[in-house]
């Protein structure tokens, strides 16, 4: 599967120019998507040094992407007249989706999983029905003193 993934925002916390913070579990869940062979591509509106700054921010992290802000490694505009910056991929994950951004360890499940944000929600619904959601979610923990 071919993943376009965002910079500012959806790895890290929007600080543009500057990089900010990363998000929680970004790139462990990138490291994860590369390493079960999807072709994770870098979308991001940055050009020029500040691109460089966000590849080698992402380098350092141990997470090195397919191509950058284009479909393959060697696509570029001299070799392609019909170069555009849309990328052509299966998934996008990018802060400004409708909805915003879930969780990186959602994003996962979705991904390995092949599900859908509305089997996610189906699943939610379908346990909570069972009572298996209020067995997982509710059940307050006994301290230690309490008998």
């Amino acid at each position: 599967m071919t993943i376009a993934v965002d910079f500012d925002g959806t790895i890290v916390e929007h600080r543009y120019p500057e990089i900010g913070k990363e998000i929680p579990f970004a790139t462990d869940t990138l490291k994860m998507l590369i390493k079960d062979h999807h072709r994770v591509i870098l979308w991001s509106v940055r050009e020029g040094q500040l691109l460089e700054d966000a590849i080698n921010w992402c380098k350092e992290r141990g997470v090195e992407f397919y191509a950058v802000n284009r479909d393959y490694p060697e696509e570029s505009t001299e070799n392609n007249q019909h170069f555009s910056r849309k990328i052509k991929a299966d998934v996008w994950i990018d802060d400004r989706n409708l909805g915003g951004l879930p969780d990186w360890g959602t994003i996962y499940r979705m991904i390995s999983k092949h599900k859908t944000w509305n089997d996610l929600i189906d699943e939610e619904i379908n346990n909570y029905r069972m009572g298996s959601y209020e067995d997982n979610h509710s059940k307050k923990k006994k301290h230690w003193w309490q008998f």
